[in-house]
């Protein structure tokens, strides 16, 4: 597909405002079908869209109107975050020249200063920077000092995502002090996955499925709304070159069969934990370890004691004074000292609210299983008080708002447009009937494409059956396969019942350790880059 015929597409697409059907958009553009949908394949991927299904069955491309790219963000914004990014840098060096090179200053001042005064007499003020000479002076530490402060084979602007991460490294991988104060005062280093990262674990979903997908398996698996997850769905067309195929009932159905080619025999992938399994964790303020903290926290709170005591401890035994010294030695790190406090102590209000966020993301992903579980295995409705009571079980170590499992369950309600009825008590109950239709379509469709036997031929239904016979027989296929083989919920939805964390750092540990693996190794494989 030429870029021309890309464009003219996408100018096509403009003057139909985004929507229209395969149809709409060659009888715009004037180019041939094939053609078109290629390209509205692509731009599937490059620009925010999804697909859905009109009433007649027939695949309805729907854009956003202005036709965004994905992933796009403003001159100002990337300008914005580029000079932030220099300046946190920047702010980081300072602060921890700040901290150590001040920190050794008044250790040097007040070890001077308490000689001073043991010596006694008149002559102190003038014992000053001599005495403390004359007593063996100030030494530079020694290495062990700097093996603390840098470890010897650490690189420049590696991250650091705090302690539980810190021990998963190799014991010879010792994160350096510096960045203990970098987390102390800014908080641990976030990952930021890319995308080419996060879509390793959708492929083995997709692979685990035989090829075979529908929205609700992939909200399953990123625990996004239904809409974020239908967009997904047409970005993940595009780049693996899928299909969509609309079922005898009307489903929305998405087959990969590139993905399933394979040179092995076994192309089955293990399939990654549903999203009620990679709960987010909470956030901890600086990442590190008590102790850490500890030694962070004590050599500022030496700092600033030791100058703001200066005046009348310092200055008189060493003879010091002027305005000079008292910027240098009061002002200057009495503010910093200070500031280095209120930092993290500022922090703690942001800290509050994105883990009062994730909080209500995980009650939604607890909610997820429970849906699921009720739809697809006991095929029961679910009430507010049941949904409290299970979310409330399953995340025992975090406060649950009632208010928050219950308008999960309205949402949830609206994005799979469940049957709502009252039990006796007047208590409204939901069903999600559409989520059962969704696995008997992907089912369906899984069994007739056979992808994983590579029997990548065309898409066909039986034209003999009405369309109550065709949902019955694969209703009735689907059954047999949930109580026989088990196909689906047990190998598709593994863990119901139980709930677990993901931290974030586990999404991009593989390339980091790739990326260190090939650094160390030399132009003939020699080993580089170690130290001590």
């Amino acid at each position: 597909m030429s870029e021309a015929r890309r464009a003219e597409t996408l100018t096509a697409l403009r003057r139909l405002r985004g929507r229209g059907t395969l149809g709409d958009v060659a009888a715009e553009a004037g180019l041939p079908t094939e053609d078109v949908r290629q390209s509205l394949k692509a731009l599937l991927e490059s620009h925010r869209g999804q697909l859905a299904v009109s009433d007649s069955g027939e695949l309805l491309y729907d854009f956003d109107p202005r036709l965004i790219e994905r992933g796009t963000e403003p001159l100002y914004h990337r300008v914005k975050r580029a000079t932030g990014k220099a300046l946190r840098g920047g702010f980081k060096a300072w602060i921890v020249v700040m901290l150590v090179s001040y920190f050794i200053l008044f250790v040097v001042l007040v070890i001077a200063a308490l000689f001073a005064n043991q010596k006694g007499g008149r002559d102190s003020r003038g014992g000053g920077w001599g005495g403390g000479r004359r007593h063996g002076g100030f030494h530079m530490p020694n290495f062990f000092f700097w093996y603390w402060i840098w470890g010897p084979r650490w690189r420049v602007g590696r991250p650091y995502y705090g302690h539980k991460w810190e021990r998963t490294l190799d014991k010879d991988d010792k994160v350096p002090f510096y960045k203990k104060v970098f987390a102390f005062v800014f908080g641990p280093d976030r990952p930021r996955p890319t995308q080419q990262q996060r879509d390793r674990g959708t492929i083995r979903l997709i692979r685990s499925r035989n090829g075979v997908l529908t929205t609700a398996e992939l909200v399953e698996h990123m625990a996004t709304t239904f809409p974020e997850a239908e967009s997904e769905m047409g970005r993940l067309l595009g780049a693996y070159d899928g299909e969509a195929v609309v079922s005898p009932d009307g489903e929305l159905v998405y087959a990969f069969p590139a993905l399933m080619t394979s040179a092995h025999e076994t192309k089955r992938s293990r399939p990654p934990n549903p999203a009620w399994l990679r709960l987010e964790p909470h956030l901890e303020l600086t990442g590190n370890t008590g102790g850490a903290n500890a030694a962070v926290a004590g050599m500022n709170s030496f700092t600033l004691l030791a100058s703001a005591t200066s005046p009348w401890f310092i200055f008189p035994r060493l003879g010091l004074g002027g305005t000079a010294a008292l910027v240098g030695l009061v002002w200057v790190p009495v503010a910093f000292s200070l500031l280095f406090f209120a930092v993290p102590f500022a922090r703690t209000l942001a800290l509050k609210l994105e883990n009062r966020r994730r909080r209500r993301r995980n009650v939604r992903r607890v909610m997820l299983g429970l849906v699921y579980r009720k739809a697809l295995k006991d095929a029961a409705p679910v009430g507010a008080g049941e949904a409290h009571r299970y979310v409330t079980s399953r995340l025992k170590d975090q406060a649950v708002d009632g208010r928050d499992v219950e308008a999960e369950l309205h949402s949830l309600a609206a994005e799979l447009d469940a049957d709502v009825t009252t039990d006796d008590a007047g208590a409204m109950l939901f069903e999600f009937p559409a989520l059962r239709r969704a696995f008997l379509a992907s089912d369906a469709v899984r069994r007739k494409l056979e992808l994983e036997k590579r029997t990548l031929g065309d898409i066909i239904y039986s034209t003999s059956d009405t369309t109550a016979e065709s949902g019955a027989r694969d209703g009735a296929l689907f059954d047999r396969a949930l109580e026989d083989a088990r196909v689906d919920v047990e190998r598709h939805l593994p863990a119901l019942d139980r709930v677990g964390f993901e931290d974030e750092y586990e999404l991009v540990a593989f390339d980091e350790e790739l990326a260190r693996s090939t650094a160390s190794i030399g132009p003939r494989g020699s080993r580089t880059g170690r130290r001590g």
